[in-house]
């Protein structure tokens, strides 16, 4: 079995599902005592928001181009940046280390085509759903088109995932929100739902929407692991 990094703390309460899961799966598929072999670095999540905020990305490539380059000196064999919206400097950083990263993207798309989904939701940070690091990936590498919520509907949901998500806090009133923004989303023809931020999962399930959910936390860890089996 291969050792999985993780770049995480991007809140840590994903992370924390990032290594529960992988465990789990690696029990499930190997059975016994068997467990995934990983390694963490988890920021301090607040330097990595205050970066975000200010709009200095340059910044932030620094601080993940360094932590992949701990994980690559400390044996990991892959690497997974554990949420969304970092992805956005995912280039900088697989051109700074040798070990393969596990785009998510990658581990998304081919659920969404299985699904023969054609208009996919993105729930997700401003930045996600705003900028095209994330949408434009999926376009050009998998030719699949996603739409966004309406602006109003976007500033909430970023707004409950920095506010509440990330600080472990679920509210049902919150869980509305985002049941309301996809339901009005599949009336104007949405055919599936991304749960493009790590944190989504925690509110939200595949079970409660009509509509195909694809939990990218999930679906990542899946892929880390499939690839941490290999031969």
């Amino acid at each position: 079995m291969k050792t999985i990094g993780l770049l995480g703390g991007m809140s840590w309460e994903s992370t924390a599902v990032y290594y529960r899961v992988l465990n789990s799966m690696a029990r499930d598929r190997l059975g016994g005592l068997h467990s995934a072999k990983c390694l963490v670095w988890s920021f301090d999540f607040a330097e990595i928001e205050a970066a975000q905020t200010a709009g200095d990305w340059e910044r932030a490539t620094e601080l993940m181009v360094a932590a992949a380059r701990n994980l690559e000196r400390g044996g990991a064999e892959c690497l997974l940046i554990c949420t969304n919206t970092m992805h956005k400097m995912a280039a900088e950083v697989q051109a700074a280390i040798d070990t393969p990263l596990l785009h998510i993207a990658d581990s998304i798309a081919p659920a969404i085509k299985e699904a023969g989904c054609r208009a996919p939701l993105l729930l997700a940070t401003a930045y996600t759903m705003e900028q095209d690091f994330l949408k434009g990936y999926l376009r050009e590498t998998h030719g699949i088109d996603v739409w966004v919520p309406e602006p109003e509907d976007r500033a909430e949901i970023h707004r409950i995932i920095y506010e509440e998500l990330c600080r472990g806090e679920v509210w049902p009133d919150s869980k509305e929100t985002y049941l309301e923004v996809v339901t009005k989303e599949a009336s104007k023809g949405a055919d599936g739902v991304i749960f493009g931020c790590t944190e989504i999962g925690l509110l939200v399930k595949a079970e409660d929407f009509e509509i195909p959910a694809f939990d990218t936390t999930v679906l990542h860890a899946k892929a880390a692991l499939d690839f941490a089996l290999k031969g």
